[in-house]
């Protein structure tokens, strides 16, 4: 872990850097010469596209290089941003739990803290409106997308099949991510597939203007069985009549979105980020519905997974 730490601290030393200067001390405007990454996800999901209109807003506002990178999920973009390999990333709570107890999908504890709650994010289980499949029982036997190798979706898949009593190893996995998974369900190559992100999901509402969809439910007890079982992170919530062109609501699980940093960024640093995201928030929701569901008396609440120092300095200068 103390290894762990030190790379890490040095990897952001590197990328956090005075414009014009060296070393790496926390004063206003350290921001590295070359680009500031924000690790997204899938490009046809929300983060990817929350990430895309930020980075643009970063850009703007603070006159650094940033942009968006591609990459597998939660469980991917918070061993990016511990490694430095990414400044910023989006990650689901439950996922932000384990890393920073190094449990599920990580073998040790990853040095991030939290700078913001930003928004909830929606269990999909997606199906044609004309599949035989009516629950989460009956995806034993079929062919079904449990999301990317490294993905927080496939943590919470395998979570609710384990609740639901359906055999994971019943159940074909292609380990596809959503553009693939689109792709898939649209020519029949799979069943329905997993998917968790916040309302709407871009491509999720592409693919419905086409293809008729229905979202299976997750019934309270299942919600209530996941949060005794693995991390009390989960919520019920429903999917509202319309979504997706679905005449009913439909119950759902949700799970908290955090934007992570590495616990070794500059406080100044962390303080930008998050002036940044404030401001640009009305602007960004025009064109990222879940930005505007970014609030600062939500903004706080992370735990288990520490608002990183200058997070803390940021809201409470905000209530002065």
């Amino acid at each position: 872990m103390l290894r762990l730490a030190r790379r890490a601290a040095a990897a952001v030393c590197a990328a956090v850097v005075v414009l014009g200067a060296s070393g790496c001390s926390p004063r206003a405007g350290e921001w590295a010469e070359g680009t500031a990454v924000i690790a997204g996800g899938g490009t046809t999901g929300v983060y990817f596209d929350y990430g895309g209109h930020f980075a643009e807003e970063l850009s703007t506002a603070l006159g650094v290089s940033a942009e968006v990178t591609e990459t597998e999920g939660s469980v991917d973009n918070l061993r990016r941003v511990a490694s430095g390999e990414a400044l910023l990333g989006f990650a689901q709570g439950d996922a932000a739990a384990d890393a920073v107890a190094g449990r599920g999908a990580f073998d040790e504890p990853l040095p991030i803290q939290a700078a913001a709650r930003l928004y909830d994010e929606y269990v999909h289980v997606v199906v044609r409106a004309d599949s035989e499949i009516d629950d989460i029982t009956d995806l034993t036997g079929r062919t079904v997308s449990l999301g990317a190798v490294g993905s927080g979706v496939n943590v919470i898949a395998t979570r609710i099949l384990d609740v639901a009593r359906v055999d994971a190893g019943s159940v074909s996995n292609p380990q596809l991510d959503l553009r693939e998974s689109i792709a898939a369900l649209e020519s029949g190559e799979i069943d329905g597939f997993f998917w968790v992100g916040g309302l709407p999901t871009p491509g999720i509402e592409n693919l419905s203007g086409s293809l008729p969809l229905r979202l299976l439910p997750i019934e309270q007890d299942w919600v209530n069985a996941v949060n005794a079982r693995y991390s009390d992170a989960y919520r019920s919530s429903d999917f509202p009549a319309g979504a997706y062109g679905i005449a009913q609501s439909v119950p759902t699980m949700a799970v908290p979105n955090y934007l992570i940093v590495a616990s070794a960024t500059p406080d100044a640093v962390v303080k930008d980020v998050l002036t940044v995201l404030f401001d640009a928030r009305s602007r960004m929701a025009e064109d990222v519905p879940a930005a505007a569901l970014l609030s600062r008396r939500q903004a706080i609440f992370t735990v288990p997974v520490d608002l990183h120092r200058g997070a803390v300095d940021f809201y409470r200068d905000q209530r002065g």
